[in-house]
């Protein structure tokens, strides 16, 4: 489905990606993980074609994206929908029109201006919000909601454009643990209910291994790792991410029961001091 050859960007002297080739066969849930740095929102934003690349290509069921210019480089944003980690909503819009966002790119300038929607895509996107548990919130300002119902709020705007790939840029580096699990099971179930490919840029180890199908992991804008989840050792990770022996996973874990274990460890080293 997806084929990425040699892609290259560099900001002068700077390579961001540095000859990244990746294959995707069919619909799966990728995680890519790495340092900040690493390259990993750069190759996110020249998979969507928001950043330009200076190599390389890529290649969609046999279309070359990074070809495509004005009408179908808009049409492959579409079909391509990018999720960030700051949620990129307009705050003092109620919820459901956030959510029609998502369809900007197939309405004319007219229905834009005037804020003009169909009434079976206002059903649709209340269908969507309902889908990720958050109907109830339909009417209110996004700047009313958490952090977490927030980003599933920006999920349901991307789902409304129906693509066929969703990107998510450190989709839960701004939230508790408790929210993120909410947005990753959300991430993992479009995946597996809608057979969507899903790629998104993850900061915690736990989280790859538990949700994702495939983890890259990224180093100075190359790729040095690409397998299944399960061999994605420590010791590994310590080359992802070119650490020493002091690395420690715990350190950065999103899982409730990490992090309770981690707090009672502390709890009973101060005690014994």
């Amino acid at each position: 489905m997806l084929r990425i050859e040699k892609l290259t960007k560099t900001f002068g002297q700077n390579t961001a990606v540095d000859a990244a080739s990746v294959t995707v066969d069919k619909p799966q849930m990728i995680g890519i993980i790495g340092r900040s740095g690493a390259g990993k929102s750069t190759l996110l934003r020249m998979l969507n074609r928001l950043t330009d690349h200076t190599s390389g290509a890529i290649h969609f069921e046999g279309q070359e994206i990074t070809a495509l210019k004005g009408a179908a480089k808009r049409e492959w944003q579409s079909q391509c929908a990018m999720i960030f980690q700051q949620f990129n909503l307009v705050p003092r819009m109620d919820v459901v029109s956030n959510v029609l966002h998502g369809t900007l790119n197939r309405r004319s300038t007219l229905a834009t201006l005037f804020n003009l929607y169909p009434t079976e895509d206002i059903h649709r996107a209340i269908d969507i919000l309902d889908r990720l548990g958050i109907a109830e919130h339909a009417p209110k300002r996004a700047e009313a909601l958490s952090g977490g119902q927030q980003q599933r709020v920006a999920i349901a705007r991307a789902l409304m454009q129906d693509p066929r790939i969703i990107l998510a840029d450190e989709p839960i580096a701004s939230l508790d643990p408790m929210n993120a699990q909410v947005v990753m099971q959300a991430l993992r179930r479009i995946h597996e209910e809608d057979g969507r490919m899903v790629i998104a840029n993850l900061h915690t180890l736990d989280t790859a291994r538990r949700y994702c199908d495939r983890v890259i992991g990224m180093r100075a804008g190359r790729i040095v790792f690409d397998a299944d989840p399960s061999k994605l050792t420590t010791s590994m990770a310590r080359e992802i991410y070119g650490a020493g022996a002091e690395f420690s996973e715990s350190a950065t874990s999103t899982e409730i029961e990490t992090l309770d274990a981690t707090e009672k460890a502390k709890m009973e080293a101060e005690a014994y001091v």
